[in-house]
């Protein structure tokens, strides 16, 4: 329900259009999507599209529930009104009986554009360029700049002209005291009338126009305001895009905001230079407003990665968008350094003593045309040591933030001194070994999901809702996998009840709170990993092997076992479900419906696929081999559902060597095994297929394994060794590696049984 109360939230500013369009009071009134909201957001509508027709029957069933849904609501309506209302809404949809598959494209198509208005609706957080408004300040700002030009310009002009009255007034003046000439003086009356005019007219604009200037000020203040409160969001927004959230990195709206202000900065300072000491309180101001801008105009581009290993390379790009205006000469140099949480506090202070050693820690601020950017690239830095500082308590290495600071001295055109300039990066967690590279993740992903804006370095709160837990696992793990198919109720239900290790509470998770040892400090009861460990796990496997399935809603993903009992329980044998493993990191197992020894059914679990296994024999082709499982729930023929997936046959060798595959078996395959060969575990995939034996391969005795002769290699080979990944333990089941190195491995086998 929370993408409904988000939208719920932005009602009451849309337009009455912009609601009938989103909502058709006809198809799919607002009624629909309000009082069925927890329901709706819980289905898997992008599964659907008008082109899989094969998914009719499905569409159909969502359909009727819909209508079930609003009957059920409208019953329990006091309100005659509401109830009637809700009663013909319902009888309204079975227009949609003959094409159910428009419907549920219908209610898709209404969320998708959902989500793109609340995305819309967080401006200025993911709206990269100025808003109209603020476009509007600054034009407003260049208006009132140029007619302060222009009032000095016509204040010139009248003060040539007073100055010219004024020697012409002298002039006259002189001849009629000596001589008393009656004629002269209403010339000189009318003359000097105008003098007092002009002088009552420069008065007035020198008025003018220091209030203009006062006001152009203001007016530049406010807009620089904006312009750094932009700035701080986007680099806000940056922060946020490690989870997944949207960021448009382009920054040359923002230096050209940058760039004009410059300018009329630089303008004012030159009108109330022209003017003298009387404004000399706007003068200061406008010395403090071109600090600050100087200062705030430095960003990091390209963030460096926010794990680094020690003594491995990595880059970052400094870029400072006032570059057009540096003064032209001496090249500008920037330095950084890595430093702690307490440092980066401190940064108006000298910094203490040094955390960390950089290698290759400078770079040139050069200027690209082309782009119209002026960078400093650091290419091939590296952390050479690191001091870390005293930790406290059960605090790991992998908890510790730095970050790097990069400072500079710089010189603007038209500004006599220079400027100290400096930047700091996002947070860096500092590892010495690859196995702490997920923990450090973890820490970089709770301090990008729940740190506060403007807050001290790096400070997060210990707990956090359950709801924004799960909207930060969410966007990053459908960014991660490149995926549009989010999370849906079912997953978040079933990861809360993990993470807080409640299995059989049925209530809504959303206000508890979920604290930062629950996500990754604590192992998960009866595991050895931690929640954040194992949802990376089934992250990256659904990235690397399993998008598509992913993206196409064949994989229903983070569900309990009973969950999956009582959805499972009245289905057919040979009804299946794809589920993330809850008990490994990295597996996704097959659940399916099997018939008992007395007739009866029985749910089972398939020991889990890890990504060593997909990468061997693809999801695909295992579920084709599993002649046990017929129908993904609730009831598509698995054969149509995953038929794309399946890989071609194997065509004979050129060399004309007998092709080899593998096969995935449930259970104990007795087809394969020696009298003195222990069954494969209940739930074991494994078996070695090939075609009939040439004429010289010996016959399987009592100790082969795995479908092919074990054979006693003559000299040199006396004691031949079987790598352990392809023997199968009867204890723990393993696979075989399928590819080049099995190939290999048999033809030698053949070779040397031909040879004998």
């Amino acid at each position: 329900m929370a993408q409904w109360i988000h939208m719920y939230q932005m009602l009451q500013c849309l337009p009455d259009e912009t609601v009938n369009s989103l909502y058709p009071p006809s198809t799919f009134p607002i009624e629909v999507r309000h009082y069925g909201a927890d329901w709706i957001e819980s289905q898997r509508w992008e599964d659907f599209s008008l082109e899989k027709m094969d998914q009719e029957s499905k569409a159909q069933t969502l359909l009727e529930q819909t209508v079930s849904m609003l009957q059920t609501i409208a019953q329990q309506k006091t309100d005659v009104v509401e109830r009637m209302k809700l009663m013909q809404i319902s009888r309204n949809m079975a227009m949609f009986q003959p094409q159910p598959l428009q419907f549920v494209v219908m209610v898709r198509d209404i969320l998708r554009k959902e989500r793109v208005l609340i995305s819309a609706n967080n401006a200025p957080q993911y709206q990269m360029y100025p808003s109209r408004d603020n476009m509007q300040d600054v034009e407003h700002l260049g208006v009132k700049v140029l007619e302060v030009q222009e009032i000095r310009k016509k204040m010139h002009q009248l003060q040539e002209e007073l100055n010219w009255e004024r020697q012409n007034y002298e002039s006259l003046q002189g001849p009629f005291q000596q001589n008393g000439l009656d004629s002269a003086r209403p010339e000189i009356q009318k003359l000097q009338n105008h003098i007092q005019q002009l002088e009552f007219n420069v008065n007035s604009m020198a008025t003018k126009r220091f209030q203009l200037l006062k006001d152009c000020v203001d007016c530049l203040d406010l807009c620089q305001s904006r312009l750094i409160t932009r700035l701080k969001d986007w680099r806000w927004e940056q922060h946020k895009a490690a989870i997944g959230h949207p960021f448009d990195d382009n920054l040359i709206p923002l230096q050209n905001w940058c760039e004009q202000l410059l300018g009329m900065n630089g303008n004012l300072r030159q009108e109330l230079m022209l003017i003298g000491e009387r404004t000399l309180d706007l003068q200061e101001r406008l010395g403090q407003l071109l600090q600050v801008l100087i200062q705030s105009s430095l960003v990091v581009d390209k963030q460096p990665p926010q794990v680094i290993k020690t003594q491995s390379k990595f880059s970052t790009t400094v870029r400072y968008l006032l570059g057009e205006k540096v003064a032209p000469g001496k090249p500008v140099v920037l330095k950084a350094q890595i430093i702690n949480e307490l440092q980066a506090r401190n940064l108006g202070s000298v910094p203490g003593d040094n955390v960390g050693e950089l290698i290759n820690n400078s770079a040139i601020l050069e200027h690209n045309t082309a782009s119209k950017s002026t960078c400093a690239t650091f290419r091939n830095m590296s952390i050479k040591k690191i001091k870390r500082a005293d930790r406290k308590g059960s605090e790991s290495v992998t908890e510790e933030k730095f970050a790097l600071l990069f400072s500079t001295e710089i010189t603007i055109t038209g500004c006599d001194t220079p400027y100290r300039i400096q930047m700091i990066s996002q947070p860096v967690v500092v590892i010495v070994h690859g196995s702490q590279d997920n923990n450090a993740v973890a820490t970089i992903i709770w301090d990008c999901a729940f740190s506060e804006r403007d807050r001290v370095p790096f400070v997060v709160p210990e707990r956090v809702p359950w709801r924004m837990m799960y909207s930060t696992l969410n966007s990053k793990f459908t960014s991660e996998v490149q995926t549009q198919h989010n999370l849906d109720n079912y997953n978040q239900h079933f990861l809360a009840q993990k993470i807080f290790d409640k299995p059989d509470f049925a209530e809504d998770f959303s206000n508890m709170m979920v604290s930062w040892g629950q996500f990754n400090k604590e192992v998960l009861p009866g595991r050895p990993f931690t929640f954040w460990q194992w949802f990376e796990g089934v992250m990256e496997l659904t990235k690397k092997h399993l998008k598509t399935y992913w993206s196409e809603g064949l994989i229903f993903g983070f569900i309990g076992k009973q969950h999956l009992h009582l959805i499972l329980k009245d289905r057919p044998n040979g009804t299946f479900l794809l589920r993330f493993s809850d008990s490994e990191i990295g597996g996704i197992t097959i659940a399916y419906v099997s018939a008992t020894e007395n007739g009866g059914q029985k749910i089972q679990n398939i020991q889990p696929f890890t990504k060593r296994d997909l990468e061997i024999r693809s999801l695909g082709d295992r579920i084709r081999d599993i002649s046990g499982i017929t129908y993904l729930y609730p009831d598509f023929p698995k054969h149509d559902v995953f038929k794309k997936y399946y890989s071609e046959p194997q065509v004979p060798s050129v060399l004309g060597y007998i092709p080899v595959s593998l096969h995935t078996k449930v259970g104990m395959d007795t087809t394969l095994m020696g009298p003195n060969m222990a069954p494969h575990a209940e739930n074991s995939h494994f078996s070695v297929d090939a075609t009939p034996s040439p004429p010289n391969m010996a016959p399987l005795n009592e100790n082969s394994h795995m479908g092919f002769n074990v054979h006693t290699f003559p000299s040199p080979f006396n004691s031949p060794e079987i790598p352990s990944d392809i023997i199968e333990s009867p204890t723990t089941p393993h696979h075989i590696p399928e590819g080049t190195d099995m190939d290999i491995d048999l033809e030698s086998i053949i070779k040397t049984l031909q040879s004998d």
